[in-house]
């Protein structure tokens, strides 16, 4: 069979597992870029993300074949709960690897998807290391590996997405542009695999592991030396192989590059306006929309590929979406060590100026102290003034807002 038709086999038969994932119009992005803006909600699938699609196809096919498991897995998110809550449907046993530092509300999620039908083992504190222990496990047991995205029923599994997507889209309005987060390359390879040139495609990759852009630039695929892994659902070194074949034609320039402090404020915006719960990975698309630059007039379907978010991690979201807009920064400043001076810094602030943050080390041997202080404020552009009346009183600072190294290890 076409790839086509192999994934409207695949789509059939995930019926069994779970029914389509909404594809809805969003009217506040919609009015915010002057286009339709649909989404498609795979972070509304059995285990909030589209990652079931690719483990239910490669299980099944595998099944087929006159395999019985056990399968398996290494993965800290949402492809290990994909493929526990595959072999639970199914009856057949799991083994599923996860780092030690994988939080336990996600160890614990897998294996509530799973049941008796998952085991899990923590391996290795990095990635690469758990992932040699699940194929150490395959070769000894001769189990069946379910990779995460560079597999050709995976790529099948996840077209689905992109299959029900046309679908769904009334009859007299066609898709112009596809909107797709990039991790390991899977939903986009089978989004081209199977509609060809037929849309016009952005590719969204967190500015932290950027492996397909580099990929095309240099015309071949690029092992990335250093990942940021704050979006842990698409960071990744090096896009699947079969993935970038799929991928070598696209234009550098149509992958959009997101700053993952941006990408936090995307979360906060679709939260506080939408109800929406997105983990960095699933608001992706969502935050490429603001580097389109000819959006406007067009029909334009964003995948929201995942919302497994652990609320712990609020707090880091809302501080680095704060960063990004603008309205909150962090200083080190040298004051003065004489009395008043605290009450001169103090007098600088305005009614919409807030310390979010102080800390102060008196060096009774210097007449300078350092200050490390956060300071928020309700209005962009309001620290130009604070900068200025600091400068006019005196006050000597630096800011480290920008400065990821000293910021992560002070603040």
């Amino acid at each position: 069979m076409d790839f086509p038709a192999l994934v409207a086999r695949a789509e059939c038969r995930m019926r069994s597992l779970f029914e389509r994932t909404p594809l809805q119009r969003n009217d506040f992005l919609s009015t915010r870029y002057k286009a339709e803006i649909y989404l498609k909600r795979e972070d509304l699938s059995p285990v909030r993300s589209y990652k079931i699609r690719g483990a239910f196809n490669a299980i099944v096919k595998a099944l087929d074949a006159g395999e019985s498991g056990p399968f398996v897995c290494a993965s800290a998110g949402n492809h290990a709960q994909g493929v526990a809550y595959v072999c639970a449907h199914f009856g057949v046993q799991a083994v599923i690897y996860m780092p030690v530092t994988t939080p336990k509300q996600k160890v614990h999620k897998t294996g509530a998807f799973g049941g008796s039908h998952a085991e899990i083992r923590l391996e290795g504190d990095y990635f690469d290391e758990t992932l040699a222990a699940a194929q150490a496990y395959c070769a000894e047991a001769g189990a069946v590996f379910v990779p995460p995205f560079d597999s050709d029923d995976v790529i099948e599994g996840q077209a689905t997405v992109t299959a029900e997507i046309m679908a769904q889209m009334a009859e007299d309005e066609a898709v112009d542009m596809l909107v797709l987060p990039v991790g390991g390359g899977g939903l986009s390879a089978g989004a081209v695999r199977l509609l060809g040139d037929g849309v016009d495609y952005r590719f969204v990759e967190p500015a932290g592991g950027p492996s397909l852009r580099e990929s095309l630039l240099a015309g071949a695929l690029v092992t990335l030396n250093k990942v940021d892994s704050f979006v842990d659902g698409a960071a990744v070194a090096r896009i699947g192989e079969r993935n970038f074949k799929a991928l070598s034609h696209v234009p550098p320039e149509h992958v959009l590059i997101a700053p993952e402090d941006r990408i936090c404020a995307t979360m906060i915006e679709m939260l506080n306006i939408e109800g929406v719960v997105l983990e960095p990975a699933g608001a992706l698309a969502i935050d490429g929309l603001r580097d389109i630059e000819d959006i406007a007039g067009k029909t334009v379907v964003a995948v929201v590929s995942g919302g497994n978010f652990d609320f712990e991690r609020l707090p880091d979201v809302k501080e680095r979406s704060l960063r990004w807009a603008g309205l909150k920064k962090y200083y080190i400043l040298r004051m003065p060590q004489r009395p008043g001076a605290l009450k001169d810094f103090l007098n600088i602030l305005g009614p919409d100026d807030d310390i979010a943050r102080f800390e102060y080390l008196k060096k009774s041997a210097r007449n300078f102290g350092s200050v490390l202080i956060g300071i928020e404020t309700r209005r962009a552009g309001g620290f130009a003034r604070i900068e200025a009346e600091m400068e006019g009183h005196g006050f000597a600072f630096e800011d480290i807002t920008d400065n990821a190294t000293l910021a992560n290890f002070i603040v």
